[in-house]
């Protein structure tokens, strides 16, 4: 392959686990396919205002659901660590989202290569949230079923921004990705990459500088934010169930936000405006990507996205 003249402007697209099992759904893997076809079509929008689209995704109710397919067969098969259980959810969503993606590509007439790699991210193996789970994954349950949960099997449990109650894990930040430099080069390609999935899979570095796995599930959207920089991504898009970010969310005096600046959206975070587990870590990656020198930050849900990044939908926040 010809490296191109000219380097691709590029948009890091950052999806929820949670976009590919809708509300009401048991997430089966028919489902999540169909889900995947729907969600990536805006993406089609993307490429033809003329960005290269890098994908990221996250995991929290397919990881979630790993974890309790572990728990329920401890006494037949060994046990899968969480760090390994996050690479599988990598692979499987990446095949999902790449067969998707590559068949909506060919019936839009568009021969563009699609590519999943297995990314993984370096951590502070001292992270403190490594010894306080904060990150919720799986399925949702209801107050009396996340207490029994939490007293029979040790599970930590949360609420999770009035939409039920949610297993949580550590979630450290993410300092380096280590596949960014592989990720550079097929963008430089013309090919479109799905990387990090789950937030990638996190890893520490050894005094000698080599590589180990860590048990944990890293924030997909900081991840986004991190690999945004490294590739110098132009602008981010963080797709979610709501169609805008809002303040006082699910109450009645809930207010959406449509445009907003960085130190505003810094502001509002700073206040505790937003729920940790939620909305928080959003705004928090959209902030350290405009720090890095991104331009903008999109933060809507799929059927928005051309709207969005059209500044006609969405919450956009600017550098």
């Amino acid at each position: 392959m010809e490296k191109p003249m000219s380097p691709p402007r590029v948009a890091v697209i950052a999806i929820g686990g949670n976009a590919l099992v809708a509300k009401g759904q048991r997430g089966t893997i028919t489902e999540q396919f169909a889900n995947s076809r729907k969600m990536l079509r805006g993406i089609i929008d993307v490429i033809r205002a003329g960005f290269m689209p890098v994908i990221i995704h996250g995991n929290g109710p397919q990881v979630g659901s790993a974890m309790i397919r572990v728990d329920m067969a401890l006494d037949k098969v060994p046990e899968v660590p969480l760090g390994v259980l996050v690479a599988d959810t990598e692979g499987g969503m990446g095949y999902m989202l790449a067969q998707s993606l590559i068949n909506i590509l060919r019936r839009e007439g568009l021969q563009i290569p699609v590519t999943t790699v297995l990314t993984q991210v370096v951590v502070d193996k001292n992270d403190a949230s490594l010894k306080k789970p904060t990150k919720p994954v799986g399925p949702f349950y209801s107050e009396p079923e996340a207490m029994k949960y939490q007293q029979e099997r040790g599970w930590a449990m949360v609420e999770d921004a009035g939409r039920g109650w949610r297993r949580v894990v550590p979630s450290p930040a993410p300092l380096e990705i280590v596949e960014r430099e592989t990720i550079r080069l097929l963008i430089e390609h013309g090919i479109i990459v799905i990387a990090a999935g789950g937030g990638g899979i996190p890893v520490y570095l050894e005094y000698d500088n080599t590589l180990e796995g860590i048990d944990a599930v890293i924030d997909k959207d900081l991840t986004a934010a991190v690999l945004g920089q490294s590739i110098d991504a132009e602008f981010m898009a963080i797709l979610m169930g709501e169609p805008q970010v809002a303040l006082n969310f699910g109450k009645p005096d809930q207010r959406n936000l449509g445009e907003l600046s960085r130190t505003e959206a810094f502001e509002l975070l700073e206040r505790g405006e937003f729920a940790e587990g939620s909305m928080a870590p959003k705004i928090r990656a959209a902030i350290k990507f405009l720090d890095g020198g991104g331009r903008k930050v999109i933060i809507t849900n799929t059927d928005f996205l051309f709207e969005a990044f059209h500044d006609r939908a969405g919450t956009r926040i600017y550098a």
